[in-house]
């Protein structure tokens, strides 16, 4: 069989349901499902997808890349209507087109934009508990901006990466850090840009991130976090829940932040 016609796609998810984007033995995932699809409509011949990233159980996108070959020719347009016909209403394909064969959706890419979500109330709001990290105590923000402030720049992050890690470089840049809070809701969404990001990397981030916005740490600590470059000096792994993929960068100066 010929290798197919090479598609791109722009893909949204709930993660909530699934054990991550990755294929997985007996579990279902987001990659899984897309496959399970594309199946179905290149009549029973199996199709790899490629994601740009391998986001966790638990983690949402609404921007997660993927590239895959299909075996014979068929409009992008209906392509995309058969597959979010074929996928769970977890799943939107909300772009796709067709892409040169050299194009690869996890190597090419130059940068992602991830956002966290917390809700800073007194108690849990049954409508965000998929998608919104609850964190009940008093929050300063100006902390957290200074916090923040610290974290953007190239360093090596061993001290916010899991040991479960499988990357031996830890260097890593983030081109920008910022959070917003909507006052009436008590909503916080953190938001990063990088040229990439170690595993659970930003869920670690935020679990350090929420001790100096409550006062058990204080901001300075992120710069003498990072030079130890020890897993034990950051605080804890932030609940997937809030993590969502915004959006995947092919070219430098489409990255917010990038100079």
């Amino acid at each position: 069989m010929a290798k197919g016609l090479r598609y791109k796609a722009v893909i949204m998810y709930d993660g909530t349901q699934f054990s991550g984007f990755q294929v997985q033995p007996d579990q279902r995932t987001v990659q899984g499902e897309l496959e399970r699809a594309l199946a179905e409509l290149a009549k029973g011949v199996k199709v790899r997808v490629h994601g740009a990233g391998r986001t966790d159980a638990g983690v949402h996108s609404r921007g997660q890349i993927i590239h895959f070959d299909f075996p014979f020719e068929i409009d992008p347009e209906g392509l995309m209507i058969g597959m979010n016909a074929k996928t769970t209403a977890e799943i939107t394909i909300s772009n796709l087109i067709r892409v040169d064969d050299s194009f690869h959706a996890r190597y090419m890419a130059k940068g992602k934009k991830y956002s966290y979500r917390v809700h800073n109330n007194r108690f849990k709001d049954p409508f965000l508990r998929h998608y919104s990290y609850h964190h009940r105590y008093p929050m300063n923000k100006a902390k957290v901006e200074h916090a923040l402030e610290r974290l953007t720049g190239t360093h090596d992050f061993t001290s916010f990466a899991s040991t479960h890690s499988d990357k031996e470089d830890k260097i890593r840049t983030i081109y920008k850090a910022s959070v917003e809070v909507n006052e009436e809701t008590g909503e916080w969404i953190f938001t990063f840009t990088g040229n990439g990001f170690l595993y659970n990397m930003i869920r670690i981030i935020i679990g350090t991130l929420l001790q100096v916005a409550d006062g058990r740490r204080e901001p300075e600590e992120i710069t003498t976090i990072i030079a130890k470059k020890e897993r034990e000096s950051a605080g804890p792994t932030a609940s997937p829940v809030g993590l969502c993929m915004e959006e995947v960068y092919y070219t430098l100066k489409d990255i917010p932040g990038f100079e």
